[in-house]
């Protein structure tokens, strides 16, 4: 992590180097937060960086424990199919909701996007491939107009992107959801917003995994 700036206020500049830090697995699961330590490498006082983790303890990403203090929490079996049954409610909506919003300018970021992971899964890139697809479904959310879908599904994948290490191992699995978005796209492309909800539904019944032993979890 580096050390904070004033281009946002201290407190999130510290949630958000601490929830970049669990995303992306600098701090692992089962991991304890020294404040002080914390605050050290990100030249604050211990306040922000408290502030910050009630923040996350809010949102599920860290948890008390008691003689360990607090503690990244495990990645949940239960959080992630919950994630993905809201998904499964709600992307169709979004996608109909955008597809009457696409413009000229949205067709071809979506377009660059598709290509860009595209691009990733074959050089083998996940973690690029793993944002590209964040990418593409935030770019679906923010065209839908809708703030309260934007909002939320931007917090739950920050949820995902700790286990989807798991779903990108499966071969072939991130190909598939690759071609699946061209699909989906497409039809938001020609207007046919059904269409384009009906393929989302099922790209989310396809995409999420019906059992995961996570790396990091308290099974090992």
């Amino acid at each position: 992590m580096e050390a904070l700036t004033q281009k946002k206020t201290l407190v999130e500049q510290a949630y958000d180097a601490l929830l970049e830090a669990i995303c992306t697995g600098s701090i692992k699961a089962g991991e304890r937060l020294n404040q002080d330590e914390l605050a050290d490498r990100l030249h604050v006082s211990r306040q922000p960086v408290n502030s910050a983790i009630a923040m996350l303890k809010a949102q599920r990403f860290v948890q008390d424990t008691g003689k360990r203090g607090v503690v990244v929490a495990p990645i949940d079996q239960v959080l992630f199919d919950s994630i993905y049954q809201f998904r499964t409610a709600v992307e169709p909506l979004a996608v109909q909701l955008a597809t009457v919003r696409m413009t000229k300018e949205a067709v071809s970021l979506g377009r660059e996007i598709i290509a860009r992971g595209k691009s990733h899964v074959q050089s083998g890139d996940h973690a690029s491939a793993l944002r590209a697809d964040m990418d593409f479904h935030n770019l679906i959310y923010t065209l839908s107009g809708n703030i309260i879908i934007a909002d939320t599904m931007n917090l739950n994948w920050r949820h995902l992107q700790r286990a989807m290490s798991e779903v990108l191992s499966v071969p072939g699995a991130t190909l598939r959801v690759w071609k699946e978005h061209d699909q989906i796209f497409s039809e938001m492309a020609r207007g046919e917003a059904d269409d384009a909800a009906q393929l989302i539904r099922e790209h989310m019944e396809h995409a999420a995994p019906r059992s995961l032993k996570f790396a990091n979890s308290d099974e090992e």
